[in-house]
């Protein structure tokens, strides 16, 4: 029998794929619920379209993602943190992409079943069904298998990857006021 302190270690430190898995379910729940309730807040009390709710609530819950992805789900703290930022977004915009337009469909393929409506469904149920299904769907068929297997990894991708953030970082540093001789007098 596994005792409770091996168990915990195990899922705490192990690259075994269960326990990436479940560490992976415990970040993803995280980020979804800060993805979700944002989502809910921008369509129900900030009356967006269910596209913008949507997309606005994935920028969110990406963010607490790819930080828990980074020390906590995938151990990947010796990756390149900025070829792990740009593998991140490219998989992180796949799945806002796939999350807003794929809940768009589904929401707008629920309003034309009317004998939803004879079982109780209202609007803001066909929101709710049609964002949680996708979302599910997207959560493991894209994301979990793309972190794994591409961004908290190294690839052949990671220079190109950092080439590009480079490609935006100013070239050279501005010096502060400080580090200027200013040979002005003063008044």
């Amino acid at each position: 029998m596994i005792s409770k302190n091996r168990l915990t270690e195990q899922f705490l430190n192990s690259n075994n794929v269960v326990f990436t898995f479940l560490r992976s379910t415990v970040s993803s729940q995280i980020s979804s619920w800060t993805d979700m309730i944002l989502s809910f807040v921008f369509y129900a009390w900030v009356n967006l379209y269910p596209w913008l709710a949507t997309a606005l609530g994935a920028f969110f819950g990406g963010v607490v993602n790819c930080i828990m992805g980074y020390k906590f789900t995938f151990h990947a703290e010796g990756q390149a943190k900025r070829a792990v930022l740009v593998k991140f977004f490219l998989v992180w915009l796949g799945s806002m992409i796939l999350n807003s337009w794929g809940t768009d469909f589904v929401f707008r393929v629920l309003q034309r079943w009317t004998w939803l409506e004879t079982i109780g469904f209202k609007p803001d149920g066909y929101f709710a069904a049609a964002r949680l299904g996708v979302s599910l769907v997207v959560s493991l068929a894209w994301n979990f298998l793309l972190q794994r297997i591409f961004v908290f990894r190294p690839t052949r991708f990671d220079a190109t990857a950092i080439k590009i953030v480079s490609f935006f970082q100013p070239k050279h540093k501005f010096k502060s006021t400080r580090d200027v001789t200013d040979n002005t007098p003063t008044l």
